[in-house]
């Protein structure tokens, strides 16, 4: 049927029409293509997908209607037109939020290839080739998707390097806090004036501030490792899921003595997963708990097998996260502000979420999270079953 529609008035179809009456089919194909491209296990919703694709598009038909002088159109070839760079164009923002959500630049210029190709393998057999005005049209579309893809990518780059810049700034100063302690510590001792029932106090606030920045470093090590599509390196073996939370809560403890943990789990949680991946994964998610705690509240975590998978839920009582942000929070560097209706700390990189994420992934599990007023934040890890030896598994259950 559209076919036929199109022949009755082929021959008068400019292209910016086109798009305007063909909107919906274009932005069809754009969604199934964005979905494609789209960063691995990202399963974003429609309206992500589009993002600002709508309103590119009809920038691009309403620029197409308008003169353009011979320096206008050569400066739109180099993607220098107008608007390019400017912060507040549809292009632009899609460039934003694309880095955002983690499409790299590849990704996003595939995008702006595949929005190209369909909308011009819809128009084309419908028009005549050699019709000047087909021409004209066919040289205005290219320089629209050219600028568009300079403003995306000029957007991105910015992005990009804001959070580096912020990614340095932020990584200087968790570090900052706990190594001026160390030096602090070390410069008592060395004078050798520290009275003897101080210094085991010394000791363990120098062991506190290394274990802060054992616990940054091993995050970076792991953000980076993802970052290169090396992956987590994995070692399972028989493993006590339940020996692994006391240590990880022994630890964040420690490192957090304000914080309170409350362990409900029965032994025998024994599988096959990477004891030392599965303490990182878990010392994150507590701390976070802790971290995001109301003060005087205890972190829960229980933790139990399932018809299907080993299942561990660390809940905390504090500021609900808003139900759009649940998902941005397992992202780098992903602050949330009082604007988002919870206040959370701007100095930290983010990454311990992320990390922990991609150990449950690397164990083919999952990590979700759901938050009310009512029943504070609850992050649930879900571990499919890794099934020890009964060698294996009976030496893991000996005390």
């Amino acid at each position: 049927m559209l076919s036929g529609y199109l022949r009755s008035w082929s021959s008068s179809l400019k292209l910016s029409d086109f798009i305007f009456a063909h909107m919906d089919q274009i932005l069809r194909e754009w969604d199934a293509f964005a979905r494609k491209v789209a960063p691995a296990g990202s399963d974003l919703p429609e309206s992500v997908l589009r993002d600002h694709a709508q309103s590119m598009l009809s920038d691009i038909a309403r620029d197409m209607r308008e003169s353009q002088t011979p320096e206008e159109q050569r400066l739109k070839s180099e993607g220098q037109g107008t608007h390019a760079g400017a912060g507040d164009s549809a292009a632009s923002e899609h460039g934003s939020q694309r880095q955002a959500r983690n499409f790299t630049l590849l990704q996003l210029s595939a995008e702006f290839r595949a929005l190209r190709a369909t909308v011009l393998r819809l128009w084309l057999p419908h028009v005549p080739r050699d019709d000047p005005q087909t021409v004209r049209d066919l040289m205005r579309f290219n320089e629209g998707i050219d600028q568009a893809l300079a403003e995306s990518i000029i957007s991105y780059a910015k992005r990009t390097h804001q959070t580096r810049d912020l990614f340095l700034a932020v990584l200087g100063h968790d570090l900052r806090s706990p190594l001026t302690g160390i030096l602090l510590a070390g410069d008592l001792l060395a004078q050798g004036r520290v009275p003897p029932d101080k210094v085991a106090q010394i000791g363990a606030n120098l062991a506190r501030g290394a274990s802060v920045m054992g616990h940054i470093v091993e995050d970076l090590i792991g953000y980076t490792r993802t970052q290169l599509d090396e992956g987590l390196p994995m070692a399972p073996t028989a493993c006590d899921v339940r020996k692994v939370l006391e240590s990880a809560i022994a630890d964040a403890t420690a490192t957090y003595p304000g914080n309170h943990y409350q362990l409900q789990s029965a032994p025998g949680l024994v599988g096959r997963y990477d004891p030392t991946r599965l303490y990182q994964m878990f010392l994150n998610l507590l701390v976070n708990a802790g971290r995001h705690s109301r003060e005087g509240a205890a972190v829960t975590v229980q933790a139990w097998i399932g018809p299907d998978a080993l299942v561990v839920d660390i809940t905390n009582q504090g500021e609900p996260i808003p139900p759009d942000k649940l998902e941005s929070i397992f992202r780098p560097l992903v602050q949330l502000t009082g604007e988002d209706g919870v206040t959370r700390s701007g100095t930290s990189l983010g990454l311990g979420l992320f990390i922990a994420r991609e150990v449950a992934k690397a164990h083919g599990g999952s990590i979700t999270a759901r938050s009310s007023a009512a029943e504070g934040t609850t992050f649930t890890v879900r571990l499919p079953h890794g099934k020890a030896t009964g060698t294996e598994a009976a030496a893991q259950a000996e005390p």
